[in-house]
């Protein structure tokens, strides 16, 4: 209930220019229970017209990906950094970038995701900056307890040769990394949860 409350009051959402230029908004879909929470960069073509995320190219592949972890869309989580489509499908202006951050956040306190994948590197850039897609995908990290896991975005194996053999390898983890987190004690110590560190996978 908090989590439709919360997406309904997106739906209205004026804060930024790509109100004026969107056809749909698309806050999200999947479990407000899920253990797994995905998030690209923004809608494209079809989730605009359509208000519902990864549902073009790129979704159809995210949809294989994920069951190749034995789960469904159901099981999952599946939002965006910006809920709107910027123009011709641009790069989100930082300024729309921040404008949509509280829905964002707002959405993960609501589901409380153990792990949160990060698709693409807009996506990264918004929780881990200063690092890089081609160097850190495949690399599970822990930032203020929570644990992030940057993979190439699905659109990008479509266009670019030897990304899919990446981004398949990548998905493979996730359950290891799972598998890790439910071993690895929480750290107690509020400056040690606040520091930066790799997973070790």
């Amino acid at each position: 209930m908090l989590l439709e409350n919360l997406n309904n009051q997106i739906l209205k959402c004026e804060k930024c220019a790509l109100c004026k230029t969107r056809k749909n908004v698309v806050p999200g879909e999947g479990s407000s229970k899920a253990k797994i929470m995905f998030i690209g960069e923004g809608p494209g073509k079809n989730e605009d017209e359509q208000g519902r995320p990864f549902i073009g190219a790129a979704g159809k592949l995210l949809d294989e990906l994920i069951a190749l972890i034995g789960l469904t869309r159901e099981d999952i989580y599946i939002a965006n950094v910006v809920k709107c489509r910027p123009p011709q499908n641009r790069d989100p202006l930082p300024e729309e970038v921040e404008k949509c951050r509280p829905w964002l956040d707002q959405q993960i306190e609501i589901i409380k995701p153990k792990l949160i994948v990060l698709l693409g590197r807009h996506s990264m850039d918004r929780f881990l900056p200063n690092q890089k897609i081609s160097l850190d995908h495949g690399k599970p990290k822990r930032k203020n307890g929570q644990v992030y896991f940057p993979i190439y975005h699905p659109a990008a194996a479509l266009y670019r040769n030897g990304l899919l053999e990446d981004l398949q390898r990548d998905f493979k983890k996730i359950p290891r990394v799972l598998e890790i987190m439910k071993k690895d004690r929480a750290v107690n110590n509020k400056e040690e949860r606040a520091k930066q560190t790799d997973l070790g996978i």
